[in-house]
């Protein structure tokens, strides 16, 4: 009855613990897209240059100004005297405005609200850095738990070997240097799965750390994976023009040069006022006005030089961009094909081992174990064969693992998620 109870209880503890949730690389991917707090930081930044750009169509403030006007030291000038001739001085109130030059205003106000377009392109680029971090350690998670189950397996093949070794040591039928040697083999794997466990604990903490969540929140994966052919593919600029944010970031950079110019241009027109000034005379003088249009001539020789100078520095500053733009495709282009042909010469190296080496290793493992059933071969042979075997599929993990990586370098170069 006690037994009974035991495992109802066990049974129901069980049920009680949470299974560890899956996650997928695109659920992680659009979690950094949404959550993470440097594209929380570009999303403000760009809010904050278009509300700045909407007070672009602003005028000049007004200017005021009250005080005396032509008005003698002497107060008692101020007066009327006693032949009623009036006095002297006035007291005057004055109210000036410049009027907004409409386009230099909307040029203004076009330059402004452009300058987001190019932190919206380095918000990308910055997304595109956290999606390459994190599908390298998705990636390598995969491959963790491959090289996990594969010691697992490994283990249980080298517990038969000692136990029959040590039934065949104590019988008199077998030798004591590969029974160590099989013993050490267990240590050693031991060692290789504590590595790989704290790999993968690390794994899990940037990936957390990408999502901005727990770090040690615990989630399993999809060790499921689709390997995209990039074989067939060409790189020419034109294909990284398109796709990469920061060659975007130096298009909308030459735009913006562009409408500075603009801008620049448009500071070279004439801009108009007004002025009115009203006089309140003293000593019965009559109260005055004055009316007057004020006109700044920016395109004067003497006062257009820092201007016209800033237009030819930008037409130069847009060339320049415009090169380093042809230059930086150009580069992409030639790192691209050399990852290509990386992917290639891995697929090949993987193909080999799964379709040839693996297989005949396995053969000979399977080979050797059969002897050693038979008491025709040693257990140092069957440890060999195993070794071989063994090291060989951990080599095939190695190069998948260098294949995600080469992978990883390619979708991070041509910006695809």
């Amino acid at each position: 009855m006690k037994k009974f109870l035991s495992h109802i209880i066990a049974v129901m503890f069980f049920y009680q613990i949470p299974a560890a949730q899956t996650l997928r690389l695109p659920d992680i991917l659009d979690t950094i897209a949404r959550a993470h707090p440097s594209i929380k930081m570009y999303e403000a930044e760009i809010r904050s240059l278009d509300a700045a750009a909407s007070g672009a169509q602003n005028w000049m403030p007004p200017e005021i100004s009250s005080g005396f006007w032509m008005t003698p030291y002497n107060p008692n000038l101020w007066m009327k005297d006693g032949n009623a001739n009036t006095g002297m001085g006035q007291y005057m109130i004055s109210v000036s405005q410049m009027f907004p030059n409409r386009k230099l205003n909307d040029a203004n106000e076009k330059y402004m609200r452009a300058i987001s377009s190019v932190e919206l392109e380095n918000k990308e680029s910055n997304l595109n850095e956290l999606f390459a971090l994190a599908k390298s350690s998705y990636n390598s998670l995969i491959v963790i738990q491959k090289k996990l189950a594969l010691i697992d397996d490994d283990d249980r093949l080298l517990q038969l070997m000692v136990t029959n070794a040590e039934t065949r040591y104590k019988n008199g039928l077998g030798k004591v240097s590969a029974y160590y040697k099989a013993k050490a083999a267990q240590g050693n794997l031991e060692k290789k799965r504590i590595i790989l466990q704290n790999e993968a604990v690390q794994k899990r903490i940037t990936l957390n750390t990408l999502m901005n969540r727990d770090r040690l929140f615990n989630f399993s994966i999809d060790t499921n994976y689709k390997m995209a052919d990039y074989a067939d593919r060409t790189f020419d600029n034109t294909v990284f023009y398109s796709s990469r944010n920061d060659l975007k970031g130096l298009d909308k950079s030459i735009q913006l040069t562009y409408l500075r110019q603009e801008v620049e241009k448009e500071s070279l027109r004439p801009q108009f006022g007004a002025q009115f000034s009203h006089m309140f005379g003293f000593g019965g003088l009559p109260e005055e006005f004055t009316l007057m249009a004020t006109v700044r001539i920016p395109f004067a020789n003497w006062s257009s030089r820092e201007r016209k100078a800033n237009i030819e520095s930008l037409q130069w500053k847009a060339a320049a961009l415009e090169n380093q733009k042809q230059t930086m495709a150009n580069q992409y282009a030639g790192v691209a094909y050399g990852i290509q042909e990386d992917i290639k010469a891995i697929k090949r190296q993987l193909e080999i081992l799964k379709k040839d080496i693996i297989p005949a290793l396995v053969r000979n493992y399977q080979s050797t174990l059969l002897a050693y059933e038979q008491n025709t071969e040693e257990l140092f042979s069957l440890y060999d064969a195993w070794e071989t075997l063994n090291s060989t599929q951990f080599e095939y993990l190695d190069q998948l693992q260098q294949l995600f990586d080469k992978k990883v370098d390619l979708e991070k170069l041509l910006e695809t998620k």
